[in-house]
């Protein structure tokens, strides 16, 4: 079983109340093949809710201490995102889910890359907090460019 970014399989958890559907992934939910889940939701954010970066460096950062994550209106919200980590790893272990396809750019998410903290729309290169979290627990993490691209 595999488990999917919620917004991936068109549910409207994004942080703008919409969703990034891909067709092929939210097929992969409604056979039984893959679960969904939304670590920022999983964290106790709402939805909608601002945007928020990471500030400082990336996911791997941030559990080393040295980046947080920031909304656009300054409030850190690096907690809510850890947690949604912790709940979205401990939901994947009780399930026995190995693979796993996440949202890429996300600030929980991205695989890849992530946008760089400043707002602007621009990327770099590193991952997001769930993404990172789940790599630092063994866990073999792809975006869902990857997943697409090796189709």
């Amino acid at each position: 079983m595999k488990m999917v970014s919620a917004c991936l399989a068109g549910i409207p958890c994004r942080y703008d109340g919409a969703h990034k559907e891909n067709e092929t992934l939210k097929k992969l939910v409604e056979s039984g093949a893959a679960i969904s889940l939304c670590p920022e939701m999983l964290g106790g954010l709402p939805t909608p809710r601002n945007p928020a970066e990471i500030v400082g460096g990336d996911g791997k950062d941030v559990w080393s201490g040295t980046a947080k994550v920031v909304d656009n209106l300054g409030a850190d919200v690096t907690e809510i995102y850890k947690e949604g980590a912790r709940k979205t790893l401990e939901q994947l272990r009780e399930l026995g889910i190995e693979q796993i396809i996440l949202k890429e750019k996300s600030p929980s998410c991205g695989a890849c890359q992530i946008y760089d903290g400043t707002f602007s729309g621009e990327l770099k290169k590193g991952v997001g907090v769930t993404a990172a979290y789940l790599q630092l627990h063994g866990l073999s993490v792809v975006s869902d460019e990857q997943f697409s691209s090796e189709k």
